[in-house]
């Protein structure tokens, strides 16, 4: 399996081997449903869960196992690990046996750093650390990866084949840009969601009904994030198209585009996240 360019879909149809899911919540749910869109047997996922819902329990029809015993779990090509952070010093090191020396393991838990997983597993383990965000649970997401110096070309590609069925991968060699990566994608979708909230506000305070400026808000959003998507053109460019000379759309960009104004604020709130995600990493 290689690396898939960014022309090539990505496929997981002819892989040979087990994937093994610690943590089926949302965003492991999300990358199981991805896994299996993207032609991945049930049969080859074994999933660590202690409260499976409904949806997984139901592959064990199609092959999938929950919660073996961890002698029933061989030849495990992967190790996803998909848990809260909070409780990463108690699950992490029991996954230790079920490592071999070609298992990769690939955490999604923020703020855990390589060093963490290596304390907690084993010095010489090939490591991936990823930041996923929740648009990952529709198929578009962006998951930066960083990976230690033990990871082969084999498991990178696997790896990225496992999280590109949640959207966009990114790699980075320099595990230090994770804090910012979060703090930018990671945490970002929270922005966005924050951006409808103001402006339905907004426009309750200038006479809008509730549930119209709401509707305006969120259609609004959505529908300019799609454009953004498929349009060639960069943010800068489609702005200014929507902004005519002494508009109104001018008049509001001069309150936003101040020396105060979102550029700023966003600036500010993007490096305290930031430090913060530092600080849980301790």
């Amino acid at each position: 399996m290689t690396t898939p360019t960014a022309h090539e879909a990505p496929t997981l149809a002819d892989f040979a081997g087990t994937i093994v899911l610690v943590g089926a919540g949302k965003m492991g749910s999300a990358m199981l449903d991805g896994w299996l869109a993207l032609g991945l047997s049930p049969a080859s996922v074994v999933v660590i869960e202690p409260q499976p819902t409904p949806e997984v329990t139901a592959l064990t029809s199609r092959g999938l196992k929950v919660n073996p015993p961890p002698t029933d779990v061989r030849d495990a090509a992967a190790i996803v690990i998909a848990v809260k952070p909070q409780v990463a010093p108690t699950v992490v090191p029991t996954l230790a046996p079920l490592l071999t020396p070609d298992t990769v393991a690939l955490s999604i838990m923020a703020g855990r750093t390589l060093a963490f997983l290596e304390g907690a597993l084993a010095p010489n383990t090939a490591l991936v650390r990823a930041m996923p965000n929740t648009p990952a649970a529709i198929g578009r997401g962006i998951t930066v990866a960083a990976p230690n110096t033990k990871v082969s070309q084999r498991q990178r590609a696997l790896v990225h084949a496992l999280l590109a069925a949640t959207g966009l991968v990114e790699w980075v060699t320099d595990e230090g840009l994770m804090d910012a990566v979060t703090a930018v994608s990671g945490s970002g979708p929270a922005y966005v969601f924050l951006l409808v909230e103001a402006l339905t506000l907004a426009g309750t305070s200038a006479g809008l009904p509730p549930e119209l400026a709401a509707k305006l808000a969120r259609a609004t959003v959505s529908g300019s994030g799609e454009l953004l998507d498929r349009s060639p053109l960069d943010p800068a460019t489609l702005r200014q198209n929507v902004t005519s000379p002494g508009g109104t759309t001018a008049a509001a960009l001069d309150v936003l585009m101040a020396a105060d104004g979102l550029a700023q604020l966003m600036k500010e709130a993007v490096l305290a996240a930031t430090r913060r995600s530092r600080e849980l990493a301790g």
